[in-house]
């Protein structure tokens, strides 16, 4: 059940991204638009209560549990990029914006927008690794929660593999292709 409710969560995110979005380009209702932009977290809220309901049952921690927590983590963390990145091109497509510009590709600013966005996912880990913490701490049975520790484990390791290649560039940035 708990992995139906993410999959609706998920949906649900960007259906409060698509209609704010709407109503701020398609119907020109602006405040309305951004009154369902600024609902998208009440998405996240369900799914916390949702997922502290079932586990508040009885249930045994399974890595959808997991899914939940990682997923709240990286919606906090990168909800605001990813509304920002439909907007611009929501504004672009509809309203006669100039296109957005593009992530850098080389050089200094393309490894200060991957150590950026390593940092982003810090704050994922360092938010998902608390409510995982939590759950862990909320159920108390080892034995029931071994899928959140698995779960924090390798998130922990991506986390760290992140690092590396994200930070990498800073010391080997790189480097422009040659035009032909």
């Amino acid at each position: 059940m708990i992995t139906a409710f993410i999959i609706a969560c998920e949906i649900g995110f960007w259906l409060f991204v698509l209609a704010g979005l709407l109503c701020r380009y398609i119907f020109r209702l602006k405040r309305l638009g951004a009154f369902l932009l600024i609902c998208t977290p009440l998405v996240d809220l369900a799914l916390v209560i949702a997922t502290v309901y079932d586990l508040r049952d009885g249930s045994e921690a399974t890595f959808a549990h997991s899914v939940a927590a990682v997923y709240i983590g990286v919606s906090i963390a990168f909800g605001h990029r990813m509304i920002k990145w439909a907007d611009e091109r929501f504004a672009h497509r509809f309203a006669g914006v100039p296109a957005p510009i593009g992530k850098p590709k080389h050089g200094k600013e393309h490894a200060h927008y991957e150590r950026v966005g390593w940092l982003h996912h810090l704050l994922a880990w360092v938010i998902g690794s608390a409510i995982l913490y939590g759950m862990i701490r909320m159920v108390g049975d080892e034995t029931r929660t071994e899928a959140l520790f698995n779960t924090l484990r390798l998130w922990s390791l991506i986390l760290g593999i992140d690092f590396l290649i994200s930070f990498s560039y800073t010391l080997w940035p790189r480097k422009q292709k040659a035009v032909s």
